[in-house]
């Protein structure tokens, strides 16, 4: 009898411990079902080039799980019951259900509004393709000279802003943050991003909270009013809302508590990966939401099941960060070194080269989804009898 893996979500971490687990265990042991709303990879980290016109290269799922024994089941998620074991779906035939011995949790994360009014009404994001293509279509209709407001001074609105300048010099546009223009980054870093920004007439509000979103302008805690004919919402994620409305112990933002193996602390037939799981990493310290972050729990989280279902030690492998990379536009970028807990030392990489870095990294993440195995054993191995619940309470603990 099949042990039926059901994955929710097919972005860099689903798509990932997908294919790894089908790298890992034979088609006859297992029955592995990749639930989507969407039949392509969404290389979520390029959405900023989307919006501004670019064209992005197609990955269908059909290709990239082609003879893995992956079957890609295209609906939207509803609702999932951790104690019946079951996911409701909707697709083009309606609603269902699926039921699954082991769940991969990976639905990831969307625009985060911060509850600030007007948002929902008048502000663009980029959290996913729907949003760019959106947000494409509309700065497309902008007349030279337009004000278009990116709002978040992290790596999502400083991308966005950088690209939108480079790829419409003929717009005025500004960024708002909360804090100084790259502040979590090194003295290098800084430097040369306040460099960039001024070459492409970048106009930075610093130290400046959005508190409200119309139509043609943003307002600001202090009262001053930005015009804006383009706001750009950028001011982090927020976790999808399915987790919380389940059995699970998630945390106070949405996100499922796991172990070291992303096998969550409450039901141990459910892994979370990416940016729904709160992961801790080095120091104690919340993983930050990232393909940088999401990569390796989907790694972790595909060779614990794996090794429970086949009878081995799961491997506990730290997950750490070594860069940060920051494109600015095509042809400058910044790539700042950090700690293991992500804190920015002194070493960067600028200019033209760090967005060559920065481009292979991109292209490198998006080739991994069919790659899952790079540089690791991919030896498959049988499921134990007796271990059809990768989960089990009954099951002896590695």
């Amino acid at each position: 009898m099949q042990h039926r893996v059901i994955v929710l979500g097919a972005g860099y971490a689903g798509a990932i411990a997908a294919g790894r687990l089908a790298k890992r265990l034979y088609r006859a042991d297992v029955a592995i079902t990749l639930v989507n709303a969407e039949p392509d990879f969404v290389e979520r980290v390029r959405m900023h080039q989307l919006a501004v016109g670019q064209d992005l290269k197609a990955r269908p799922f059909s290709e990239v799980f082609a003879g893995t024994g992956v079957e890609l089941r295209l609906a939207n998620v509803t609702g999932v019951d951790v104690d019946r074991r079951t996911v409701a779906v909707v697709d083009v035939h309606g609603t269902g259900e699926l039921e699954y011995d082991t769940l991969v949790y990976a639905l990831g994360s969307g625009w985060n509004s911060q509850g600030v009014p007007g948002t929902a009404e008048h502000a663009h994001e980029i959290a996913g393709r729907p949003g760019a293509l959106r947000l494409r279509e509309r700065l497309a209709r902008l007349d030279a000279g337009q004000p278009v407001v990116v709002v978040g001074g992290g790596l999502t609105g400083v991308e966005a802003a950088t690209e939108i300048a480079e790829a419409r010099p003929d717009l005025d546009v500004a960024l708002a943050a909360r804090g100084g223009l790259g502040d979590w980054l090194g003295p290098k870093g800084r430097r040369h991003l306040r460099k960039v920004f001024d070459g492409l007439g970048i106009t930075v509000h610093e130290h400046t909270a959005v508190t409200g979103v119309e139509a043609d302008r943003v307002t600001t805690a202090d009262g001053a009013a930005l015009p804006a004919a383009v706001t750009v919402w950028a001011t982090g994620f927020a976790v999808h809302p399915i987790a919380s409305a389940t059995a699970l112990d998630v945390t106070d933002t949405g996100q499922i508590v796991v172990d070291a193996t992303m096998r969550s602390v409450s039901h141990p037939d459910v892994y979370a990966v990416g940016d729904a799981a709160m992961v801790t990493g080095p120091a104690d310290k919340p993983l930050r939401m990232s393909c940088a972050s999401g990569i390796p729990t989907a790694w972790q989280a595909a060779d614990a099941i794996a090794a429970r279902l086949t009878g081995v030690k799961p491997p506990k492998v730290p997950i750490r960060y070594f860069n940060q990379c920051i494109s600015l536009g095509r042809k400058e970028g910044v790539i700042q070194y950090v700690t293991a807990d992500d804190r920015a030392v002194r070493a960067a990489l600028t200019g033209r080269m760090a967005a060559v870095y920065k481009e292979l990294v991109c292209k490198g993440a998006a080739w991994s989804i069919a790659n899952p195995t790079l540089g690791m054993p991919t030896r498959r191995r049988r499921v134990v009898q007796g271990r059809a619940q990768a989960g089990s309470t009954a099951e002896v603990m590695a």
